[in-house]
Order: C-alpha cells, then sequence, then structure tokens
C-alpha cells in the first residue's frame, strides 16, 4: 500500500479555487492510483486536522507557491496538534518554486495571448515572508531563463513593486505591450487585482495544468520514500 497524498492548501471563499484545488487532487488521483485527499490552513475545511483522521501516515504536500507562513509555520503547527507522528506525515516542500510550474505559467500566457517581444512581468500574491518573497523571485529568474528575456516580478498585495503601479511604470518608460504571467494557483481576488492592473495580457492561474499535477506527483514520490525509509 502506497501512502496516501494529503494536499493542503490555503483556502479561500472562492468556489471557483476550491474546484481547483479538488481538480489537482482527482488529477493526482489519477496518476497516482493512491488516496488523495485535500485540506486547507485557513477558511475552509476540511481542516488539516479533520483530513488527517483515520490515517496512520501520509505524504503531505503544500500546494503554495512559495514557502511563506502557512507552509513553514503554520501548517506544521496543525499537523502537531492533530498528534500524527512526523515521520510518518511527511511534509514535502512547497509545489513552486519549480520548473515545471513555470512550464505552466506559459502555457496559460500563451493561451491568453502573449507575444514574442512583450515586457514580462511574473505576478505573485505577496507575502511579509521575506523568505517567500526570494522564492516567487527565483521563480521569476527560471521564468527569464524559459523565455530569455528579462523578466520582473510584481505581487499583487503586501510586497512591493505592486502590480498596478509597477506596469503604470513600464507604460510610462515607453514600453508598448505588457504580458503579466500570473504565479497564482487559482483564481479569487489577488487574480482579479492583476487583471485590473493595465497590462495587454494577463495570464490565467496555473490551475490544473497537467505541468501542475507533474510537480504533485513528483513531490509526492519524493515524499514516499522518506515515508518508507521511517517506516
Amino acid at each position: 500500500m502506497t501512502p496516501p497524498l494529503l494536499l493542503v492548501a490555503h483556502g479561500s471563499r472562492s468556489d471557483a479555487a476550491d474546484a481547483v484545488v479538488q481538480e489537482i487532487a482527482a488529477a493526482a488521483r489519477a496518476r497516482l492510483r493512491a488516496e488523495v485527499r485535500v485540506a486547507y490552513v485557513d477558511v475552509r475545511r476540511p481542516s488539516v486536522l479533520d483530513a488527517v483522521e483515520g490515517l496512520a501516515e501520509a505524504v503531505v504536500l503544500p500546494a503554495f507557491l512559495a514557502s511563506g507562513y502557512h507552509v513553514r509555520t503554520d501548517l506544521p503547527a496543525q499537523l502537531a496538534m492533530a498528534g500524527v507522528d512526523p515521520a510518518r506525515f511527511v511534509l514535502t516542500p512547497a509545489l513552486g518554486p519549480d520548473p515545471l510550474l513555470v512550464r505552466a505559467a506559459l502555457a496559460r500566457s500563451a493561451e491568453a495571448g502573449h507575444r514574442i517581444g512583450d515586457t514580462v512581468v511574473l505576478a505573485a500574491a505577496g507575502s511579509s515572508d521575506p523568505a517567500a518573497l526570494d522564492e516567487v523571485r527565483t521563480a521569476g529568474r527560471m521564468l527569464s531563463e524559459a523565455l530569455g528575456r528579462p523578466v520582473r516580478v510584481g505581487f499583487a498585495a503586501t510586497a512591493t513593486p505592486r502590480i498596478e503601479p509597477l506596469v503604470e511604470s513600464l507604460r510610462a518608460s515607453g514600453v508598448r505591450r505588457v504580458s503579466v504571467v500570473s504565479w497564482l494557483l487559482a483564481p479569487g481576488v489577488f487574480h482579479h487585482r492583476l487583471l485590473a492592473a493595465g497590462a495587454d495580457v494577463v495570464g490565467a492561474p496555473l490551475g490544473a495544468h497537467p505541468a501542475v499535477v507533474d510537480a504533485v506527483v513528483a513531490r509526492y514520490r519524493a515524499g514516499v520514500g522518506a515515508v518508507r525509509t521511517a517506516a
């Protein structure tokens, strides 16, 4: 028997955001032929405490694109509160940054109408955690390498530069077309802010793109090895 996968997302009041997480979970379930459960660290249920009930072990994968407070502090605390054995509930690194996710982001941007030569901005939610912001900038460097051109990084909230003034400054500098690549997993308030920033192109959130599912599968398989070693 392979350990279950516990896919843990932030949580949102948006049913569309929940649908994305459930779609990723369903695709991973089909690929892995293992039990896959979804949990949320905030806002929505099932909680982590709910989701681990009845499990003896699991690979716990934070479905976050950067390792901010929820990944590094909140989720481990919730697992501890649930009383699980950390050797048998292996917590993997967050889903991003990862070249597979960059591939998905580029595909979403292309679908939205990105053109060669566009000035590119990678836009993330933002965080007060410097380590999480560094991870977003790492994703920006990955995107720059994939495109072979500079990529700026902007944020929908909390961090700077904010996406709207960044787009405005690019316009003021004479840039003709701005293409925003969304570094968001699911639709919601942050994506609406990207859409309202005035860019020519705004890619959709990564969603359940096949490359996202590939990243989930890779994280899970690495985690399985750690669970089996502990066993």
